[in-house]
């Protein structure tokens, strides 16, 4: 019998039959958790060559752990990343990621359609540190590129923003970011790599929050930092010295050398273990949950209560053909719709019986929320206006239900 290339097995055939690291004392087919913080050595010579990264054994569980190694090494396997760093949320993987990358006198070229913590995180968090966060639309490559200049450390995004819907043109993005010699960094927690292929579509950093599709029913927090290994960094404005020792590994060094050990956001051996058994599950999830979008958003736009409805997948979506192009029929299980009011949202949600008033996204159970007063509650009118969210937006996150029961809530709700 001929075995398959590597390349020619399937995702999920990757997924299960990764290796483990060394032999299991016991030939377990599941990873076991491997709850210590330390790991003892034979001799002091071989603890001196794991501390100065000489050798890759374990030292410490702040810095690598068996069980969340496996995990990383079961991601590496399917996306053909060069490395995998797991940690304890999203937001820990954006901010360990963009404080490897920026330092003070850069700048991040990105768009105000963020994730409210995102945002935060920059004009917050790092603003205080001298970076400067300029924002533009980046669904313009005239205007992306107009912003780009020798101080730029990367161009951001989410591949569909949270919860405008906007999608930007990746190929496009990754030309500007080619010429530029900057990295692309996308966030792509809204369609799972079993789904999009990111370094096909030339991005450099993929960020994903593993809370969501990942964590099979969000059982746990935590967040994947995805580098691929097609950035010259020697043309970055902080790493460029770096880049002459490590190449095209210099971002992965200085990001598992210093920032991820100094900052302590690893992710822990349970969830580690639980989000293991999630990636198992995740494709056949994925293709359910978007299929069960897809029918709700066409029968709830057909409503009368409701005003309009935001899904890249719909036809008249101005944005379906690139949504298409790049993800697919099934762009994501989240979508958006306005009622009249702020008031009409919030009693659509005090009336829902089966959705579950939640934040996060892609549960096995279907959420709801009002962005507007929760996720960007804290923020100014001002601010919200220029993020495009809207006080007459609900966010849905579509569950594993049947369809039918869904939207039947959702007519029960809208009622008078």
């Amino acid at each position: 019998m001929i075995l398959q290339k590597m390349e020619d097995k399937s995702f999920e055939t990757e997924l299960l039959h990764t290796p483990y690291a060394k032999p299991d004392a016991y030939n377990a087919l599941s990873m076991p958790v491997y709850n210590s913080a330390a790991y003892e050595f034979d001799s002091a010579e071989q603890m001196e060559s794991a501390f100065t990264g000489k050798t890759t054994e374990f030292a410490y569980s702040r810095i690598t752990n068996p069980t969340v190694q496996y995990f990383e090494d079961r991601i590496k396997a399917t996306t053909r990343a060069v490395s995998v760093t797991a940690l304890n949320s999203g937001m820990a993987a954006i901010s360990n990621a963009m404080i490897t990358i920026a330092q003070t006198g850069s700048n991040i070229v990105t768009s105000r359609h963020l994730f409210g913590n995102t945002y935060s995180f920059f004009v917050n968090t790092l603003a205080a540190f001298g970076v400067e966060i300029r924002f533009c639309d980046l669904t313009n490559p005239d205007e992306v590129e107009a912003h780009v200049d020798k101080n730029t450390c990367a161009i951001f995004l989410e591949i569909i923003t949270n919860p405008q819907m906007e999608v930007a043109d990746l190929n496009a993005l990754s030309k500007i970011a080619k010429q530029k010699e900057v990295p692309l960094v996308a966030d792509t927690t809204i369609i799972p790599f079993c789904a999009f292929k990111a370094k096909d579509f030339g991005i450099d950093i993929e960020i994903v929050s593993s809370t969501k599709y990942i964590s099979g029913g969000a059982t746990s927090l935590g967040g994947l930092i995805l580098d691929y290994g097609t950035f010259n960094w020697a043309s970055s404005p902080k790493l460029h010295t770096l880049a002459k020792e490590f190449g095209l590994m210099t971002f992965t060094a200085k990001l598992r050398k210093e920032i991820h050990r100094n900052l302590g956001a690893y992710m822990t051996p349970q969830v580690a273990y639980m989000q293991t058994l999630g990636l198992e599950t995740m494709s056949l999830r994925f293709e359910k949950a978007t299929a069960n979008c897809l029918e709700l958003v066409q029968l709830v736009e057909k409503l009368p209560e409701v005003e309009t409805v935001t899904y890249t997948g719909l036809p008249e979506n101005k944005y379906f053909e690139l949504s298409k192009k790049q993800f697919g029929e099934h762009p994501g299980a989240m979508f958006t719709f306005n009622l009249s009011s702020r008031e009409a949202c919030f009693s659509f949600m005090n009336k829902l019986k089966l959705v579950k008033r939640a934040t996060n996204l892609f549960d096995n159970k279907t959420l709801a929320i009002h962005p507007a007063s929760t996720i960007f509650g804290t923020f100014t009118a001002e601010v919200r206006k220029t993020m495009n969210v809207s006080d007459k937006t609900i966010r849905i996150s579509v569950g594993l239900e049947d369809v039918k029961d869904l939207y039947a809530d959702f007519v029960q709700a809208l009622a008078k």
